[in-house]
């Protein structure tokens, strides 16, 4: 996987200056609560809920692991059909194989559906590095661009702006990107949607090349899918010449009737609706109908590792609906910038790790951006039990070990630890071996309690964990002395 946003600190850092700014916290409290509350009401209309989320799961569950199998059904169906299939191990060979099929038409600009893998592998900025625009075309990708900025929610990306806001970056910006924004141009969401689709509507028109992700592939038809809500996929998946996806291997289903499930879950689980409003669909080129060329780059980055750990493959189920986002208190008050990566909250935390390691200090704190209250794995229509990733992945931080492939498995070789934990661990081998001395440290333990501090006088970066945790109160007594005294020592 790409590197994390230039400059992140670890999550404690990034979330500590996060949640200092009132007006980021107060965006986010009110997206996340009202995206929750419909959420809640359309899931509550599926009587069969929880038999969709079960089925959703074994479906993922099943693809995965004959993942080789339909990978390359997938490619012998997108090649009958018309299309041409690329394999990317990584971000550098997805963004060369992008820029060398956009170079090969001739044209200097795109224009893009929104997408995470190529926000993942950095794709605009690779574009942009061989003198190639990239224009994005969703309405909140467009406000993250315009404004330098970056994106904080898998589905509301600006989710952290407020409409004031996106007026000034409207107003400022867009005339440097093309049309610029009428005149007068005030904060009400029809008269900057209307900015926006005047804005956009020329490049739309205008672009030979759409590079697109897709939320699924059918192996058996070779078929993609790109759910969206404003329509601007569809202008950019059948208006252009050429169309470039761009796509994680984890993103494909068997058959065409798997999709029943997921275009039930997705849409009630992202945008609380009943219906998608927009879900194309395509299969290969066809003549007189949509671009000519048709180009799908398959992505590993990491993903055949994520794999082959037991229990980390799970976070693969994923189709990025958000959900966990919704609910979780730590992204409420610390959004998605504290993740430093283009997957931001639980699944982030658990998802960022497996594909880029834990090397860096971002990575190897995002275990830790959670309380483990669960919430995420009940809303997440997949199951993905994130709680039980992030403590696997904190086993993974804590050894410190390499993390090495043996054939088909993920091997941890775990780093001999820290130097006080193995001091800590030899005293008690030997207090353990010698039930006197237990007697012996209990008897004084229980007659200088009055004197033992109410938390643990800890230095340096252990002072923020002890100050919020009290010492447990030491009995006046052991419970051997006790026995002994009540019982008369009875076995």
């Amino acid at each position: 996987m790409s590197g994390t946003f230039v400059g992140m600190p670890a999550f404690p850092k990034a979330a500590h200056e996060a949640v200092n700014n009132p007006t980021l916290r107060g965006n986010l409290r009110h997206a996340t609560h009202t995206i929750r509350a419909k959420r809640e009401k359309a899931v509550a209309e599926v009587s069969d809920w929880a038999e969709l989320r079960e089925a959703g799961k074994r479906i993922k569950d099943h693809t995965l692991r004959h993942l080789d199998d339909y990978l390359v059904q997938l490619e012998e169906s997108v090649t009958a059909a018309g299309g041409i299939v690329h394999w990317a191990a990584d971000a550098d060979e997805a963004n060369r194989i992008v820029t060398e099929l956009v170079k090969a038409t001739g044209e200097s600009e795109v224009v893009k559906v929104k997408s995470m893998a190529t926000q993942e592998i950095g794709l605009n900025e690779a574009l942009e590095a061989a003198g190639i625009h990239a224009y994005e075309t969703d309405l909140a990708e467009l406000i993250v661009q315009l404004g330098k900025d970056r994106p904080s929610h898998i589905l509301v990306p600006a989710i952290h702006r407020n409409r004031g806001e996106i007026r000034d970056i409207f107003a400022k910006e867009m005339s440097e990107w093309g049309r610029p924004a009428p005149e007068g141009l005030t904060d009400t969401p029809a008269e900057l949607a209307e900015a926006a689709r005047l804005h956009l509507r020329e490049k739309f028109l205008r672009a030979k090349v759409g590079v697109s992700g897709a939320n699924f592939m059918v192996a058996e038809t070779g078929t993609l899918v790109v759910v969206e809500s404003e329509g601007n996929g569809r202008m950019c998946l059948t208006l252009p010449e050429t169309l470039i996806s761009v796509v994680g291997i984890e993103k494909i289903v068997p058959t065409w009737r798997d999709l029943e499930v997921f275009l039930q879950t997705l849409p009630r689980s992202s945008t609380a609706e009943r219906m998608n409003p927009y879900t194309s669909t395509w299969t290969g080129t066809t003549d007189g109908d949509g671009p000519k060329t048709f180009h799908l780059v398959l992505l590993d980055n990491g993903r055949t590792d994520t794999l082959a750990d037991e229990v980390g493959r799970q976070a693969l189920r994923c189709i990025r609906c958000s959900a966990c986002l919704n609910v979780c208190p730590v992204y409420e008050r610390a959004g998605g910038h504290a993740y430093g990566s283009v997957y931001p909250g639980p699944i982030g935390a658990i998802l960022s790790p497996q594909l880029r390691g834990t090397a860096s200090e971002i990575d190897a704190s995002l275990p830790y951006a959670s309380s483990l209250c669960g919430a995420c794995y009940e809303v997440c229509p997949v199951a993905i039990d994130i709680p039980e990733v992030l403590v696997h992945l904190r086993e993974r931080v804590v050894q410190g070990g390499e993390v090495t492939r043996e054939g088909n498995k993920v091997v941890l070789k775990p780093a001999k630890g820290h130097a006080a934990e193995r001091a800590a661990m030899r005293a008690a081998r030997w207090a353990f071996a010698r039930p006197g001395a237990v007697r012996a440290g209990q008897r004084l333990a229980s007659r200088t309690r009055r004197l033992h501090p109410r938390r643990l006088p800890l230095p340096g970066p252990g002072k923020a964990w002890s100050e919020t945790r009290d010492l447990p109160p030491v009995p006046a007594e052991p419970f051997r002395d006790w026995w002994q005294r009540t019982q008369g020592g009875a076995k």
